[in-house]
């Protein structure tokens, strides 16, 4: 062994040039040779959930409460679209790891040079940390609920969950899977409870998941945004780029024979299954917070512009009615508390992601993680201190993430649809059907173009 690979082995940072994506759980995962569909589905289930995650985290819980709270039923259509959408980008993400043996970021690095790759990881680290200072946030607000903490304290209080992902990731992939699951339908329980407790007009409900022109309407309520930027919102709070890289790698530790065409074939059937049924999981929540802002708090959409403004109409009969109840508000945050966590996980693991992938270095999870909550949590203290725990300041910077992550979705986007869509690269058996790659480039320059908007719109209202 050379004196730089011996330095290399004892150093916090070594070289991940050849090393497999998230190398320690990689092919981990002992798929059966035989059985039943059911047993190979539960076989692969779980990289789906790590995925859905991320179209449920607290960045679009506000966005989607507000948007029922203000205009009914009429933006279900969006979550729907928005669902649909993620469904495709996900179903590539994951083909893409499971064909190729890359995850999204080695692909991108290994296929431009050297200072495209360096633009695009500090592309993709801020897109992930501005994913994290949204988990910051929630988490904080829930524990400041919860438990009456000062918003300083809850905030600081975050930074420890570097120990209990530490902790989990002793226990093998498998078990961090089923936490997640478990976290999940923590939150599809509460806030089912919380919908049919509410009440919803049923009829109204499932008329708005057909599209309707009003939700792209640029002329709004009085004094509230109109439905085109809250549409903008959701789909741009819904679609992350930190989400196509994790997938893309999660979906490897499954251990395929990429050398027998008919089990990848299955493979990627199966995985596809599991993404899809997580997401519909996902969309089922994000319905949740929009009913329940359409059933509960529609003609108050300026009372619940922030998680302790809902936390507290959950508990206001003037506002949520005759439901309303202090253990209503108490499972809301218990709800947002589980959002947070799970939503620490992924972003851990999306780190390493990109970080081996596109620098070719591997850094222990620990220091990763340290590193990527200790810059998270730098504005979200200064915004704490300077407005004295002011949890509406706190949710503009929560806001301000969400831009971010827009501008950076184009760049994690557009490699994946060339990269599955090509023959040469995914072989002619697994590169996508023309249909999927004229609709995925269709919707690349849509969200793209509302993306923008959106940018501009906010950055509009930041210096008006």
């Amino acid at each position: 062994m050379s004196e730089k690979e011996m330095t290399e082995k004892k150093g916090l940072i070594q070289s991940a040039a050849d090393d497999a994506s998230l190398g320690d759980v990689n092919g981990s995962v002992e798929i059966p040779k035989s059985g039943s569909f059911w047993r190979k589905l539960w076989t692969f289930s779980g990289p789906g959930a790590l995925v859905a995650v991320g179209y449920m985290d607290p960045g679009n819980w506000v966005t989607s409460v507000t948007g029922g709270a203000t205009y009914r039923y009429t933006l279900l259509s969006v979550v729907l679209i928005s669902s649909l959408i993620a469904m495709m980008l996900q179903y590539m993400a994951g083909k893409l790891g499971m064909v190729k043996h890359e995850d999204l970021a080695q692909a991108t690095r290994n296929r431009t040079n050297k200072t495209g790759g360096i633009v695009l990881w500090i592309i993709s680290e801020l897109a992930l940390m501005a994913t994290d200072i949204a988990e910051v946030i929630g988490g904080a607000i829930a524990l400041h609920l919860l438990f009456g903490w000062s918003m300083i304290a809850s905030v600081l209080t975050t930074a420890l969950d570097v120990i209990l992902l530490l902790l989990l990731m002793r226990f093998g992939f498998r078990k961090i899977e089923a936490i997640v699951v478990t976290l999940i339908l923590t939150i599809l329980f509460i806030f089912g409870y919380l919908v049919v407790s509410s009440d919803p007009n049923m009829v109204a409900l499932f008329g708005g998941y057909l599209p309707q022109i009003q939700a792209v309407s640029t002329t709004g309520i009085h004094g509230a945004d109109s439905p085109l930027l809250m549409t903008l919102g959701i789909i741009g709070a819904t679609v992350m780029p930190h989400n196509l890289y994790l997938h893309s790698s999660i979906s490897q530790t499954r251990n395929v024979n990429r050398d027998n065409k008919e089990e990848l074939k299955e493979g990627v059937r199966f995985m596809t299954w599991d993404s899809n049924i997580q997401l519909s999981l996902a969309f089922v929540i994000n319905s949740f917070l929009l009913i329940l802002g359409a059933s509960l708090f529609f003609g108050h959409g300026d009372s619940v512009g922030t998680f302790g403004q809902m936390y507290s109409a959950l508990s206001d009969s003037t506002i949520a009615g005759a439901i309303a109840s202090p253990i209503l508000s108490t499972l809301f945050a218990v709800a947002l508390l589980a959002s947070g966590q799970n939503s620490t996980i992924t972003g851990t693991l999306t780190g390493e992601v990109i970080m081996g992938g596109f620098l070719h270095l591997k850094v222990p999870m620990w220091l990763r993680r340290v590193i990527t909550r200790g810059l998270a949590l730098i504005p979200v203290v200064a915004f704490t201190l300077i407005y004295g725990g002011d949890e509406g300041k706190l949710d503009q910077l929560l806001v301000y993430s969400q831009v971010f992550l827009s501008i950076a979705l184009p760049f994690a986007m557009a490699p994946l649809i060339a990269f599955t869509s090509s023959k040469k690269v995914m072989g002619e058996d697994f590169a996508n059907p023309k249909w999927m790659t004229w609709l995925a480039w269709l919707v690349f320059i849509v969200l793209t173009a509302l993306n923008l908007q959106l940018v501009f719109q906010i950055v509009g209202q930041i210096f008006s």
